[in-house]
């Protein structure tokens, strides 16, 4: 049996193969890439110069303007903040706390923070700030 060939150059090219690609790869890229979680509470960070990218952590504590104190989104007394803390270390095992000030705060309660993480065990800690525009 012989078959028909032809040298001739392919003239249509069907697009619904590669379309079928790019979705998959689309979808492969939106599955694996990580998403950053901010807590629900807006705050005015300071500037810095020099600000280095932290690694992400599930331990935050966010100071407002107005003087509130939340670990992670929910609101707690300064009082209460180093059971919190306790409570939230043992829940995510991290060692990292990271502290979200308004550029207002007192440095009065960021040190009352601070303090309640060292009573909660936390050694590390990182004050997060935001790039200054030149």
């Amino acid at each position: 049996m012989k078959f028909k060939t032809s040298k001739e150059p392919l003239s249509i090219f069907a697009y619904s193969s590669l379309t079928d690609i790019v979705m998959l790869l689309l979808i492969f890229f939106l599955l694996t890439s990580q998403f950053v979680i901010q807590t629900g509470v807006k705050v005015k960070l300071p500037g810095s110069k020099t600000n280095e990218k932290t690694e992400p952590a599930r331990m935050i504590v966010t100071l407002t303007e107005g003087g509130a104190v939340y670990a992670g989104s929910e609101e707690v007394s300064i009082d209460l903040l180093p059971a919190k803390l306790t409570e939230l270390k043992a829940q995510v095992n991290q060692d990292n706390l990271i502290i979200r000030a308004d550029k207002t705060v007192a440095i009065e309660l960021v040190i009352k923070v601070i303090d309640a993480a060292k009573i909660s065990g936390i050694e590390k800690f990182t004050i997060e700030t935001e790039k200054e525009q030149l």
